[in-house]
């Protein structure tokens, strides 16, 4: 096939979006989709758990554009489905024969150790003669990120090797807020600058044709975990994960209806699941249909925070369930049944996707 780029300079450029649940990784790519420099980047979003939201929730001027991976953690899936979707891609999404795209922009799931993604793109022999990988860029949340850096081991590393760093939500921390996060950043990654994002709005130029990426030039522990993941590589042992599940203390739970939602119930709902259970609900998102809207309604929270719902101008598809994702720690999916259950009880068809149960058949009356 023609159109196949050849050599180190005409090699394909791959940037790396990464960053930790909830912290404006897919809003920032809803901006950069828009951009005109995008037009012709191919974009791979990989989702955590078994129903796929990203995919809907970001702008794409041309059905070609975004690819989809689902099926769990990207730290198990980045040596199959992952390095398939990047060799066949010139060829599986050839416009008349030749390969549309000068540009790749992977988005994470944000419980992604990207250690594995980069080792795999620096080193697998085939990858290496059509892609290079050109910047890893990482959201960090302004209001969140100091107690998440304490307790989420990934998103350290998200932060470590990334070449260019977003601090997102601002709006959200005082001056002295802001001065601590920095610090943190400046400490674990003193080559990245620090990009603050409002909105998600931010130059592509500051984001894309960084140079190519340098583990040598990142900190000794950067190069230990790439050195692990090297290691891991060449005594590869097989595992199974459930798709839902991260770590023994992390799941994702998705949530289905078909019957739209009373949007007060549905208010009330979240609000009693974030009053009691806040802390450990790492993250929220779902299109949902409420009653007496035409248009679905977007939903993200992170822990006690949920941003105000936003109106899409349109479904994005023929599907107009309401799809829900949350992603927690040590929350048992009956507990979000249980409040489910209290405070939905006229709907008659919800579904838990991956978990193959129904709650409706066990709502009394």
């Amino acid at each position: 096939m023609s159109g196949i780029p050849t050599g180190a300079g005409g090699r394909i450029p791959v940037s790396v979006l990464t960053g930790f649940l909830g912290s404006g990784k897919t809003t920032v790519l809803n901006h950069l989709v828009r951009s005109p420099g995008m037009a012709r980047a191919l974009v791979i979003i990989n989702e955590f758990g078994a129903v796929g939201l990203d995919h809907d929730m970001v702008a794409r001027s041309n059905e070609d554009l975004m690819v989809e991976m689902m099926g769990g953690c990207l730290c198990c899936t980045i040596r199959g489905d992952l390095l398939r979707t990047l060799r066949d891609a010139p060829w599986r999404f050839a416009r008349d024969g030749r390969c549309w795209f000068d540009r790749v922009v992977i988005e994470t799931t944000g419980l992604a150790d990207p250690a594995p993604i980069l080792h795999t793109l620096m080193t697998d022999p085939h990858l290496e003669t059509l892609y290079r990988l050109d910047a890893v860029i990482a959201t960090v949340d302004a209001a969140t990120g100091m107690a998440t850096f304490d307790t989420q081991p990934e998103a350290v590393k998200q932060a470590a090797v990334a070449d260019r760093l977003l601090l997102t939500k601002t709006d959200l921390v005082d001056e002295a807020g802001q001065g601590a996060i920095r610090g943190r950043l400046a400490a674990l990654n003193p080559a990245a600058p620090v990009i603050t994002v409002t909105d998600g709005a931010v130059d592509p130029s500051l984001l894309f044709d960084v140079g190519l990426w340098d583990p040598a030039s990142k900190s000794d522990d950067v190069r230990r975990w790439l050195a692990e993941e090297a290691h891991h590589a060449e005594h590869h042992h097989h595992h199974h994960h459930d798709v839902n599940r991260h770590d023994d203390g992390i799941r994702a739970t998705c949530l289905t209806f078909d019957t739209p939602l009373d949007p007060l119930a549905f208010e009330r709902w979240l609000g009693l699941l974030t009053m009691f259970r806040g802390a450990d609900v790492l993250r929220v998102k779902g299109i949902v249909n409420l009653s007496g809207h035409d248009v679905p309604v977007i939903v993200h929270g992170v822990q006690h925070v949920f941003h105000p719902p936003v109106e899409l101008e349109r479904w994005p598809s023929e599907d107009r369930r309401t799809r829900m994702v949350f992603i927690t720690r040590r929350i048992d999916p009956e507990e979000l049944r249980g409040t489910l259950a209290l405070m939905t009880m006229g709907l008659s068809d919800v579904q838990f996707e991956g978990l193959v149960e129904r709650v409706a058949a066990d709502m009394p009356g």
